[in-house]
């Protein structure tokens, strides 16, 4: 059996502004942010990205009551993404599914929730819930995803700090291509606005996005540019072989080219250009592509003032001699920095740009940053270009984790 062509084949997804693809293209293309402000405890309000899924369309109250936002993020993509791909999960050797959710961390927002709550009643542990264990181990995603779709196959979330959207997919090729399953349900989710911590950690590091108007706090490349502004969200993809896609008559959303996975191994939060432009460059060899072959870059720049800089030298270098700029793009000024979620949910926004030869913009750039200056960049307003047959998917986190993952249009 060729187990070497793996493909998308069904997309769900939420996100701060939008709740299915369709929707969240319409308002990448529109210009329409999805940040607001959220109270965050002890800290006062601050911009964040928030979902407005309905959660019991796919799940009973009671399995929402008992599991975690994470959980319910997660249910609702993968349910969105099977009908999205027309496939009845009853249907399937559910032996055969497998599941690979990416998350940054988790845990935080019940553990954080908890303390808070017994601190109410002078901390007696009788006011400790006894869900806390399965709502806080690391594999609770796609452990909810499991007994919500009956799978008996692998189940397990992948901690790749931000790069991990991008990892879920990665790793479900993989095991498709060793034959360990037949069918997957893939990419990542991200549950970090309901957690203090997590804003009180990059406001520490001088790093939290503040603006008067939130829809204008993420703005990566612009000169004012101040910080992340913390995002939940989602998307989980169904991926298949290309001969199993085909004998059922799929439609096909794009092809796994090529990825790589490496470390910066020089810091625990600055970023390192070398080692993402080495990134890049293995992914394109991987894919068996020259940068002549891209056509959409989807940055993974979260609007920091070193990060932005650092990864568009990255860009700069491996792109500095082709023969025209590539498009570069970035997503996060819709809807901030979705964490676990950012790599497979910002690819998603791009995945329509193979139909409609349209880029969405970085939006937010009032005034560019000269060190961000990397020819090609789509700001404020979407570009129709000639030709989308490759996009490459940047998405790098801390500890120097990065992931650049290349989709191309398929071609029979």
């Amino acid at each position: 059996m060729n187990l070497s062509r793996i493909v998308i084949t069904g997309v769900g997804l939420t996100a701060p502004n939008g709740n299915s693809l369709p929707e969240f293209r319409r308002n990448l293309l529109a210009g329409v942010s999805g940040i607001t402000t959220v109270d965050v405890r002890y800290m006062g309000r601050w911009p964040a990205g928030m979902c407005s899924f309905d959660p019991l369309k796919h799940q009973k109250k009671k399995d929402v009551r008992i599991g975690t936002r994470a959980g319910s993020i997660s249910v609702y993509c993968a349910r969105e993404a099977l009908a999205d791909a027309g496939v009845a999960i009853e249907t399937r050797d559910r032996s055969r599914v497998g599941i690979y959710i990416g998350i940054t961390e988790h845990g935080n927002v019940e553990t954080e929730n908890e303390v808070f709550n017994i601190s109410q009643f002078n901390y007696d542990t009788k006011f400790w819930t006894h869900h806390h264990n399965p709502r806080t181990v690391a594999n609770n995603a796609a452990g909810e995803v499991s007994l919500n779709l009956g799978v008996t196959g692998p189940a397990y979330t992948i901690g790749a700090a931000c790069a991990a959207g991008n990892m879920g997919v990665i790793h479900a090729a993989q095991m498709l291509r060793l034959g360990e399953v037949d069918f997957a349900i893939a990419g990542g989710v991200s549950e970090s606005p309901q957690t203090f911590g997590i804003f009180a950690g990059f406001k520490s590091q001088n790093a939290l996005a503040a603006h008067a108007d939130p829809t204008k706090a993420s703005r990566p490349f612009d000169k004012a540019r101040n910080g992340i502004v913390i995002s939940e969200g989602g998307c989980l993809y169904t991926l298949e072989r290309l001969a199993d896609a085909l004998a059922r008559g799929a439609k096909i959303y794009g092809e796994i080219a090529g990825y790589c996975v490496n470390s910066d191994a020089t810091d625990y939060v600055l970023p390192n250009p070398e080692r993402q432009a080495e990134c890049v460059r293995k992914a394109l060899a991987n894919a068996g592509m020259t940068v002549e072959d891209i056509d959409l870059v989807n940055t993974h720049a979260t609007s920091t003032p070193q990060g932005d800089i650092q990864e568009c030298q990255a860009l700069a270098t491996v792109f500095k001699d082709r023969s025209e700029p590539v498009a570069i793009n970035n997503t996060k000024g819709f809807i901030g920095h979705t964490m676990g979620a950012a790599g497979a949910l910002e690819l998603a926004g791009n995945l329509p740009s193979f139909d409609d030869l349209t880029v969405h913009p970085s939006i937010n750039v009032d005034e560019l940053d000269p060190q961000c200056d990397v020819p090609g960049l789509v700001l404020n307003q979407p570009r129709t270009v000639k030709r989308v047959d490759a996009i490459l998917n940047n998405s790098f986190g801390m500890l120097g984790i990065n992931s650049t993952l290349i989709i191309k249009r398929f071609k029979a």
